[in-house]
Protein backbone atom coordinates (compact mmCIF):
# COMPACT_ATOMS: atom_id res chain seq x y z
CA UNK A 1 0.00 0.00 0.00
CA UNK A 2 1.37 3.45 -0.91
CA UNK A 3 0.80 6.40 1.42
CA UNK A 4 1.01 10.03 0.43
CA UNK A 5 3.10 12.38 2.60
CA UNK A 6 -0.13 13.72 4.12
CA UNK A 7 -1.42 10.23 4.88
CA UNK A 8 1.89 9.25 6.47
CA UNK A 9 1.83 12.40 8.54
CA UNK A 10 -1.66 11.51 9.81
CA UNK A 11 -0.56 7.98 10.66
CA UNK A 12 2.42 9.21 12.65
CA UNK A 13 0.35 11.92 14.27
CA UNK A 14 -2.20 9.31 15.37
CA UNK A 15 0.57 7.23 16.88
CA UNK A 16 2.04 10.27 18.61
CA UNK A 17 -1.37 11.23 20.04
CA UNK A 18 -2.31 7.71 21.16
CA UNK A 19 -1.41 6.12 24.46
CA UNK A 20 2.34 5.48 24.23
CA UNK A 21 3.21 4.81 27.82
CA UNK A 22 5.01 1.60 26.92
CA UNK A 23 7.54 1.46 24.08
CA UNK A 24 7.09 -2.26 23.65
CA UNK A 25 3.38 -1.70 22.88
CA UNK A 26 3.45 1.26 20.46
CA UNK A 27 7.03 1.18 19.21
CA UNK A 28 6.80 4.97 18.78
CA UNK A 29 8.29 6.40 21.95
CA UNK A 30 11.33 5.98 24.17
CA UNK A 31 11.76 6.13 27.89
CA UNK A 32 15.25 6.88 29.20
CA UNK A 33 16.52 7.16 32.73
CA UNK A 34 18.45 10.21 33.93
CA UNK A 35 21.85 8.58 33.35
CA UNK A 36 20.99 7.69 29.74
CA UNK A 37 19.67 11.19 29.03
CA UNK A 38 22.90 12.69 30.31
CA UNK A 39 25.06 10.18 28.44
CA UNK A 40 23.33 10.96 25.13
CA UNK A 41 23.63 14.72 25.69
CA UNK A 42 19.90 15.25 25.27
CA UNK A 43 18.75 18.87 25.72
CA UNK A 44 15.20 20.15 25.35
CA UNK A 45 13.87 23.67 24.84
CA UNK A 46 10.36 25.05 24.37
CA UNK A 47 9.37 25.62 20.75
CA UNK A 48 8.94 29.37 20.40
CA UNK A 49 7.99 32.03 17.90
CA UNK A 50 11.12 33.78 16.66
CA UNK A 51 11.77 36.90 14.66
CA UNK A 52 13.28 35.75 11.34
CA UNK A 53 14.84 38.26 8.97
CA UNK A 54 14.27 38.01 5.23
CA UNK A 55 17.38 36.84 3.39
CA UNK A 56 18.91 36.86 -0.07
CA UNK A 57 21.12 33.91 -1.01
CA UNK A 58 24.03 34.68 -3.31
CA UNK A 59 27.36 33.12 -4.31
CA UNK A 60 30.43 34.81 -2.87
CA UNK A 61 34.21 34.75 -3.17
CA UNK A 62 36.59 35.19 -0.22
CA UNK A 63 39.09 38.01 -0.65
CA UNK A 64 41.79 39.48 1.56
CA UNK A 65 40.69 42.46 3.62
CA UNK A 66 42.19 45.31 1.62
CA UNK A 67 42.17 47.58 4.66
CA UNK A 68 44.25 45.02 6.59
CA UNK A 69 46.73 44.30 3.77
CA UNK A 70 50.19 45.90 3.54
CA UNK A 71 52.63 45.84 0.61
CA UNK A 72 56.28 45.85 1.71
CA UNK A 73 58.78 47.32 -0.74
CA UNK A 74 62.14 49.19 -0.59
CA UNK A 75 62.26 52.93 -1.14
CA UNK A 76 65.70 52.94 -2.79
CA UNK A 77 67.42 50.73 -5.37
CA UNK A 78 68.85 47.75 -3.47
CA UNK A 79 70.14 44.21 -3.80
CA UNK A 80 68.72 41.27 -1.86
CA UNK A 81 71.35 39.93 0.54
CA UNK A 82 69.44 37.60 2.87
CA UNK A 83 65.87 36.34 3.21
CA UNK A 84 64.65 36.34 6.82
CA UNK A 85 60.96 35.46 6.38
CA UNK A 86 59.16 33.08 4.06
CA UNK A 87 55.79 32.60 2.41
CA UNK A 88 53.15 31.58 4.97
CA UNK A 89 55.04 32.93 8.01
CA UNK A 90 53.11 34.93 10.59
CA UNK A 91 55.18 37.93 11.63
CA UNK A 92 54.88 40.72 14.16
CA UNK A 93 55.32 44.40 13.44
CA UNK A 94 59.03 45.28 13.49
CA UNK A 95 60.22 41.77 12.60
CA UNK A 96 63.03 41.68 9.97
CA UNK A 97 61.83 40.34 6.62
CA UNK A 98 64.85 40.68 4.32
CA UNK A 99 68.36 42.17 4.38
CA UNK A 100 69.15 44.57 1.53
CA UNK A 101 72.25 46.44 0.38
CA UNK A 102 72.10 49.91 -1.16
CA UNK A 103 74.69 52.47 -2.26
CA UNK A 104 72.31 55.31 -1.40
CA UNK A 105 71.80 53.94 2.09
CA UNK A 106 75.57 53.58 2.57
CA UNK A 107 76.04 57.25 1.69
CA UNK A 108 73.28 58.28 4.08
CA UNK A 109 74.68 56.08 6.84
CA UNK A 110 78.13 57.65 6.44
CA UNK A 111 76.67 61.15 6.39
CA UNK A 112 74.76 60.51 9.59
CA UNK A 113 77.75 59.07 11.43
CA UNK A 114 79.92 62.04 10.44
CA UNK A 115 77.13 64.53 11.14
CA UNK A 116 76.40 63.01 14.56
CA UNK A 117 80.06 63.16 15.62
CA UNK A 118 80.40 66.76 14.45
CA UNK A 119 77.19 67.68 16.24
CA UNK A 120 78.41 66.10 19.46
CA UNK A 121 81.64 68.13 19.21
CA UNK A 122 79.91 71.41 18.38
CA UNK A 123 77.12 71.01 20.91
CA UNK A 124 79.64 70.25 23.68
CA UNK A 125 81.37 73.56 22.97
CA UNK A 126 78.09 75.43 23.09
CA UNK A 127 76.58 78.15 20.92
CA UNK A 128 78.78 80.78 22.57
CA UNK A 129 82.05 79.06 21.51
CA UNK A 130 81.15 78.74 17.82
CA UNK A 131 79.32 80.98 15.42
CA UNK A 132 75.55 80.73 15.36
CA UNK A 133 75.68 79.86 11.68
CA UNK A 134 78.13 76.97 12.22
CA UNK A 135 76.07 75.69 15.14
CA UNK A 136 72.90 75.67 13.01
CA UNK A 137 74.60 74.14 9.95
CA UNK A 138 75.95 71.17 11.89
CA UNK A 139 72.63 70.50 13.53
CA UNK A 140 70.75 70.69 10.22
CA UNK A 141 73.26 68.39 8.48
CA UNK A 142 72.86 65.81 11.24
CA UNK A 143 69.05 66.04 11.12
CA UNK A 144 68.96 65.81 7.33
CA UNK A 145 71.11 62.66 7.34
CA UNK A 146 68.79 61.08 9.91
CA UNK A 147 65.70 62.12 7.91
CA UNK A 148 67.19 60.66 4.73
CA UNK A 149 67.59 57.25 6.36
CA UNK A 150 64.00 57.42 7.64
CA UNK A 151 62.87 58.23 4.10
CA UNK A 152 64.78 55.16 2.89
CA UNK A 153 62.71 53.03 5.27
CA UNK A 154 64.98 52.65 8.32
CA UNK A 155 63.31 52.81 11.72
CA UNK A 156 64.47 54.98 14.62
CA UNK A 157 65.70 51.80 16.31
CA UNK A 158 67.84 50.91 13.30
CA UNK A 159 69.25 54.44 13.15
CA UNK A 160 70.14 54.34 16.84
CA UNK A 161 71.84 50.96 16.38
CA UNK A 162 73.81 52.42 13.45
CA UNK A 163 75.15 55.26 15.59
CA UNK A 164 76.16 52.83 18.32
CA UNK A 165 78.03 50.68 15.80
CA UNK A 166 80.11 53.52 14.40
CA UNK A 167 81.72 53.76 10.96
CA UNK A 168 81.95 49.97 10.60
CA UNK A 169 78.18 49.89 10.06
CA UNK A 170 78.14 52.35 7.14
CA UNK A 171 78.19 49.52 4.59
CA UNK A 172 74.77 50.11 3.02
CA UNK A 173 73.14 46.98 4.42
CA UNK A 174 69.83 47.31 6.23
CA UNK A 175 66.86 45.17 7.16
CA UNK A 176 63.40 45.75 5.75
CA UNK A 177 61.03 45.44 8.71
CA UNK A 178 57.40 44.33 8.87
CA UNK A 179 55.25 47.47 9.21
CA UNK A 180 52.36 45.53 10.82
CA UNK A 181 51.34 42.15 12.15
CA UNK A 182 50.26 39.70 9.46
CA UNK A 183 50.81 36.58 7.43
CA UNK A 184 53.08 36.63 4.39
CA UNK A 185 50.99 35.77 1.35
CA UNK A 186 53.46 36.71 -1.41
CA UNK A 187 57.31 36.92 -1.50
CA UNK A 188 58.30 36.85 -5.17
CA UNK A 189 62.02 37.66 -5.27
CA UNK A 190 65.38 35.86 -5.30
CA UNK A 191 68.64 36.27 -3.40
CA UNK A 192 71.04 38.53 -5.27
CA UNK A 193 68.25 40.15 -7.25
CA UNK A 194 68.41 43.93 -7.74
CA UNK A 195 65.19 45.54 -6.61
CA UNK A 196 63.91 48.90 -7.79
CA UNK A 197 62.05 51.26 -5.44
CA UNK A 198 58.37 50.40 -5.10
CA UNK A 199 58.80 46.76 -6.14
CA UNK A 200 56.65 44.63 -3.80
CA UNK A 201 58.77 42.06 -1.97
CA UNK A 202 56.15 40.90 0.55
CA UNK A 203 52.41 41.11 0.99
CA UNK A 204 51.32 41.06 4.63
CA UNK A 205 47.69 40.25 5.39
CA UNK A 206 45.97 40.40 8.76
CA UNK A 207 43.73 37.35 8.39
CA UNK A 208 41.63 38.01 11.49
CA UNK A 209 39.01 39.40 9.12
CA UNK A 210 38.27 38.84 5.43
CA UNK A 211 36.03 40.25 2.72
CA UNK A 212 33.46 38.17 0.89
CA UNK A 213 32.33 39.58 -2.43
CA UNK A 214 28.76 38.44 -3.05
CA UNK A 215 27.22 38.77 -6.51
CA UNK A 216 23.59 39.95 -6.45
CA UNK A 217 21.11 40.76 -9.17
CA UNK A 218 20.50 44.54 -9.31
CA UNK A 219 16.92 44.18 -8.04
CA UNK A 220 18.08 42.14 -5.05
CA UNK A 221 20.98 44.49 -4.30
CA UNK A 222 18.44 47.31 -4.02
CA UNK A 223 16.93 45.55 -1.00
CA UNK A 224 20.25 45.42 0.87
CA UNK A 225 21.56 48.22 3.06
CA UNK A 226 25.03 49.00 4.28
CA UNK A 227 25.41 47.53 7.74
CA UNK A 228 22.96 44.69 7.03
CA UNK A 229 23.82 41.43 8.76
CA UNK A 230 24.93 38.44 6.74
CA UNK A 231 26.00 34.88 7.28
CA UNK A 232 28.48 32.84 5.32
CA UNK A 233 28.29 29.07 5.00
CA UNK A 234 31.60 27.32 4.39
CA UNK A 235 33.07 23.95 5.33
CA UNK A 236 29.88 22.96 7.11
CA UNK A 237 30.00 25.98 9.42
CA UNK A 238 28.19 29.31 9.60
CA UNK A 239 30.09 32.59 10.07
CA UNK A 240 28.52 35.95 10.86
CA UNK A 241 29.32 39.00 8.75
CA UNK A 242 28.21 42.52 7.89
CA UNK A 243 27.71 44.38 4.62
CA UNK A 244 30.38 47.10 4.46
CA UNK A 245 30.14 48.33 0.87
CA UNK A 246 27.43 48.66 -1.78
CA UNK A 247 28.57 49.85 -5.24
CA UNK A 248 26.20 51.98 -7.29
CA UNK A 249 26.53 50.10 -10.55
CA UNK A 250 26.49 46.54 -11.88
CA UNK A 251 29.47 44.77 -13.41
CA UNK A 252 29.55 45.08 -17.19
CA UNK A 253 30.74 41.47 -17.51
CA UNK A 254 28.34 39.68 -15.15
CA UNK A 255 25.49 42.21 -14.92
CA UNK A 256 25.49 41.61 -11.17
CA UNK A 257 26.21 43.96 -8.28
CA UNK A 258 29.24 43.00 -6.13
CA UNK A 259 28.29 43.45 -2.47
CA UNK A 260 31.19 43.42 0.00
CA UNK A 261 30.74 41.59 3.30
CA UNK A 262 33.27 41.70 6.13
CA UNK A 263 33.52 38.65 8.40
CA UNK A 264 35.69 37.58 11.31
CA UNK A 265 38.23 34.88 10.45
CA UNK A 266 40.01 34.34 13.76
CA UNK A 267 39.62 30.57 13.36
CA UNK A 268 41.30 30.73 9.92
CA UNK A 269 38.33 28.99 8.33
CA UNK A 270 38.10 31.17 5.21
CA UNK A 271 40.88 31.43 2.64
CA UNK A 272 41.50 33.88 -0.14
CA UNK A 273 40.00 32.81 -3.48
CA UNK A 274 37.57 30.14 -2.30
CA UNK A 275 33.85 30.24 -3.08
CA UNK A 276 31.14 30.27 -0.39
CA UNK A 277 27.40 30.76 -0.02
CA UNK A 278 26.21 34.04 1.49
CA UNK A 279 22.86 34.89 3.04
CA UNK A 280 22.24 38.62 3.37
CA UNK A 281 19.48 40.14 5.51
CA UNK A 282 17.03 42.10 3.37
CA UNK A 283 13.52 43.45 3.74
CA UNK A 284 11.29 43.22 6.78
CA UNK A 285 11.46 40.29 9.16
CA UNK A 286 8.62 38.01 10.15
CA UNK A 287 7.57 36.10 13.24
CA UNK A 288 7.33 32.33 12.94
CA UNK A 289 7.43 29.19 15.08
CA UNK A 290 10.91 27.75 14.54
CA UNK A 291 13.21 25.08 15.96
CA UNK A 292 16.95 24.49 15.49
CA UNK A 293 17.80 22.71 12.25
CA UNK A 294 19.38 19.79 14.13
CA UNK A 295 16.12 19.11 15.97
CA UNK A 296 14.46 17.89 12.76
CA UNK A 297 15.14 14.33 11.54
CA UNK A 298 13.76 12.20 8.72
CA UNK A 299 11.84 9.17 10.05
CA UNK A 300 10.08 7.00 7.47
CA UNK A 301 10.72 9.84 5.00
CA UNK A 302 8.75 12.24 7.22
CA UNK A 303 10.36 15.28 8.93
CA UNK A 304 10.03 14.59 12.66
CA UNK A 305 11.00 16.12 16.00
CA UNK A 306 11.20 14.49 19.40
CA UNK A 307 9.06 16.00 22.14
CA UNK A 308 9.61 15.34 25.85
CA UNK A 309 6.45 13.90 27.42
CA UNK A 310 7.70 13.82 31.02
CA UNK A 311 9.31 11.17 33.22
CA UNK A 312 12.11 10.55 30.70
CA UNK A 313 9.70 9.81 27.86
CA UNK A 314 10.35 11.15 24.32
CA UNK A 315 7.79 10.94 21.53
CA UNK A 316 8.46 11.40 17.78
CA UNK A 317 6.12 14.02 16.35
CA UNK A 318 5.81 14.51 12.56
CA UNK A 319 5.99 18.14 11.46
CA UNK A 320 5.63 20.19 8.29
CA UNK A 321 8.80 22.30 8.03
CA UNK A 322 9.13 25.54 6.12
CA UNK A 323 12.22 27.43 5.06
CA UNK A 324 15.47 27.41 7.02
CA UNK A 325 17.34 30.53 8.07
CA UNK A 326 20.37 31.09 10.25
CA UNK A 327 20.27 27.62 11.78
CA UNK A 328 16.50 27.72 12.43
CA UNK A 329 13.72 25.98 10.51
CA UNK A 330 10.16 27.28 10.40
CA UNK A 331 7.48 24.79 11.52
CA UNK A 332 4.29 25.27 9.51
CA UNK A 333 2.27 22.48 11.15
CA UNK A 334 2.49 19.68 13.69
CA UNK A 335 3.89 21.59 16.66
CA UNK A 336 2.54 24.13 19.14
CA UNK A 337 4.48 26.92 20.87
CA UNK A 338 5.83 25.79 24.21
CA UNK A 339 6.24 22.13 23.28
CA UNK A 340 9.47 20.80 24.87
CA UNK A 341 11.43 19.86 21.73
CA UNK A 342 14.72 17.93 21.82
CA UNK A 343 17.22 20.43 20.40
CA UNK A 344 20.36 18.38 21.07
CA UNK A 345 20.68 14.62 20.96
CA UNK A 346 17.76 13.98 18.60
CA UNK A 347 19.87 11.72 16.40
CA UNK A 348 20.76 9.54 19.39
CA UNK A 349 17.05 9.15 20.15
CA UNK A 350 16.37 8.19 16.55
CA UNK A 351 19.07 5.51 16.70
CA UNK A 352 17.63 4.10 19.92
CA UNK A 353 14.12 4.09 18.47
CA UNK A 354 15.22 2.27 15.33
CA UNK A 355 17.06 -0.27 17.47
CA UNK A 356 13.93 -0.89 19.57
CA UNK A 357 11.82 -1.36 16.44
CA UNK A 358 14.06 -4.17 15.18
CA UNK A 359 14.06 -5.98 18.49
CA UNK A 360 16.66 -4.10 20.54
CA UNK A 361 16.19 -2.55 23.95
CA UNK A 362 15.07 1.04 23.67
CA UNK A 363 15.17 1.71 27.41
Amino acid sequence: MIFSATSLWLVLATLSGSAMADTSDSGSALTLDTAAIKAEGIVTAPAAVRRLQGEIKAPGEVKANGYATVLVSPRVPAQVVKRQARLGDSVKAGAPLVTLSSVEVAEAQGALIVGEREWQRVSSLGAQAVSERRYTEVKVQRDQARARLRAYGLSDGQITALLRGGSSRADGTFELLAPADGRITTDEFMLGERIEPGRTLFTLVDEDSVWIQAQLAPAEAGRVQRGSTARIEAHGQTISGKVVQLPHQASEQTRTVPVRIEASNRDDLLHNGEFVDTFIAAGEGRDALAVPDEAILLMQNQPTVFVAAGQGRFEPVPVAPGDSQGGWTVIRDGLKPGAPVVVKGAFALKARLLKSQIGGDGH
